[in-house]
């Protein structure tokens, strides 16, 4: 079974991409909000996070304090570092799981904001990565969150990966421009792995 990457900055459309792959009957693994639901339900990782951030990392009812934690990490690269240690693993392990599931499917696509060259220990086959203009992005993600400004969304786009870094990895390009149609070239990538 194949296994496709996709990733592309936020507000590049990749959520959008792995939706038309939905619709076309393909399971998606949508990495960024399964490691979200783990923090918040598996007990191991919860005791992991707990050990490495202490108590506050979850308020009184058990919820994952997710800004405090931001607030933690992006201050101190080496915590982040810890924190994606006790992660990782976790959301690795759930992916696996989630590939056994689907091992009668031809192809299955992972979605990630973070993801590394394809290679057989990364479990990808391949790397779509979702491209869009910088302003066209921004435009995106203040329609969808208004209540962040321009200088927020930019700060947020900077600390990301870069696209000239995605692009080193991509083995197929998605261009999401609003001027190139979208549909046709995921279309066209479905029926290239069906046929692999």
């Amino acid at each position: 079974m194949l296994q496709i990457g996709v990733t592309g900055g936020i507000g590049s459309g990749k959520s959008v991409v792995c939706r038309v792959f939905e619709t076309l009957g393909v399971p998606v693994y949508y990495a960024d909000e399964r490691a979200k639901w783990l923090t918040e339900h598996d007990p191991i990782l919860k005791a992991d996070v707990r050990r490495v951030l202490g108590n506050q990392a979850y308020d009184p009812l058990g919820r994952y304090n997710r800004a405090w934690v931001a607030s933690q990490v992006f201050a101190d690269p080496n915590l982040l570092t810890q924190l994606n240690a006790v992660i990782h693993p976790r959301v690795w392990a759930d992916t696996a799981a989630w590939v056994n599931q689907h091992a009668d499917k031809p192809y299955v696509v992972k979605e990630a904001a973070l993801m590394g060259a394809a290679n057989p220990g990364h479990g990808i086959d391949a790397v779509i990565v979702v491209t869009a203009p910088v302003d066209l992005r921004i435009e995106r993600i203040r329609q969808r969150d208004p209540h962040r400004s321009e200088t927020e969304i930019r700060n947020i786009i900077d600390r990301q990966v870069s696209d000239d870094d995605r692009l080193k990895i991509a083995d197929y390009v998605l261009v999401n421009d609003e001027h190139t149609l979208l549909l046709p070239q995921v279309v066209a990538l479905h029926e290239q792995f069906l046929s692999r």
